[in-house]
């Protein structure tokens, strides 16, 4: 428990810090939102439009930086991030709350069950090492592993979409469909088919990759030439011995695989035009949104600290060492 409390408080003070960052950040940029959106209306705003967004944005605030800051904390913790410039006049948490369901469901289960599906494999190339099917298992986790993730997706939507029209092209649903009905649930695992594939292909080759390395290093250990000694059977060896220490280090990085889940999903959703946080951080950028951009990284950063946490707490869990306070 002393060793969670310890976390938890980092993990606060670590948000805190990247919550000032998104305060400080925005303010080094060059130009300001009025800017961008002028831009966008080439210049056709009227000056009591600008007055009006300037106040909308809070850029007429002559107060001190110190208060703009207490002022930005109690809008975060109220979850007002204000309003998108890209699709302005929607607020910026009415985008995120509808995005990231899309984003979750999709590249988050997928990481899951990359993670499952390579490190079961992983396991069984490193346990049956010397059969056919062992030995030929990492030779393909590395060419998966190495193939471009936008060279498998482009082949997949030309073969699979464009040519033969077995997946839609793009987009997650199809039109004036009755939510949660049977209709709609096919409609969605049909969009989400191809890139859920695309991420498994392309991501199951590294984690079968690790946790064979992970469990042959734990293999060479004396502890397991002991536990042999003594008689013990391939089976509580595998579960009691290998299988749990050789989680622990896939864990780590699995972990920081779905706190990047939103920062990872960018390229998945642009190829696709899969409407999810990472769609609308490339829309962010391009339009130069500001405040959208600082929601979607808030919400990274968020993720990220929640994953680690929840990494920490299986530790405690797998590793005796951190339960008992040695391993802390």
């Amino acid at each position: 428990m002393p060793y969670l409390l310890r976390k938890f408080g980092l993990l606060l003070f670590t948000l805190w810090v990247a919550v000032t960052l998104n305060f400080i950040l925005p303010r080094l940029v060059p130009g300001n939102p009025i800017g961008a959106m002028m831009a966008k209306y080439q210049g056709k705003l009227d000056p009591s439009a600008v007055d009006a967004l300037k106040i909308a944005y809070g850029l007429n605030d002559q107060s001190s930086a110190l208060s703009q800051y207490f002022t930005y904390l109690g809008k975060i913790v109220r979850g007002d991030f204000g309003r998108s410039i890209g699709q302005f006049p929607t607020p910026v948490w009415d985008i995120v709350a509808q995005a990231a369901p899309w984003t979750i469901g999709l590249i988050g289960v997928c990481t899951i069950i990359s993670f499952l599906l390579g490190s079961a494999l992983g396991l069984y190339s490193a346990w049956r090492r010397g059969t056919r099917l062992a030995d030929a298992l990492p030779p393909l986790g590395l060419f998966l592993n190495s193939m471009p993730y936008f060279w498998v997706a482009l082949l997949l939507l030309y073969l699979l979409a464009f040519k033969s029209s077995v997946f839609p092209l793009s987009g997650n649903l199809d039109p004036f469909l009755t939510p949660l009905s049977s209709e709609w649930w096919l409609s969605m695992l049909r969009h989400a088919a191809l890139p859920a594939i695309t991420i498994v292909i392309t991501a199951a080759g590294g984690w079968l990759i690790t946790m064979r390395n992970n469990v042959m290093g734990v293999m060479s250990e004396d502890y397991i030439a002991f536990a042999r000694a003594k008689g013990l059977s391939e089976r509580r060896l595998l579960n009691r011995y290998v299988l749990r220490n050789a989680l622990l280090p896939s864990f780590t990085a699995f972990g920081m695989a779905l706190g990047f889940v939103v920062g990872g999903s960018i390229l998945t959703e642009t190829v696709f035009s899969y409407p999810g946080l990472g769609l609308q951080l490339y829309n962010a950028v391009t339009t130069l949104d500001y405040p959208l951009m600082q929601a979607i990284f808030l919400f990274i950063a968020l993720a990220v600290l929640i994953a680690n946490f929840v990494v920490d707490a299986m530790y405690v869990i797998l590793d005796p060492r951190v339960r008992d306070g040695k391993g802390a």
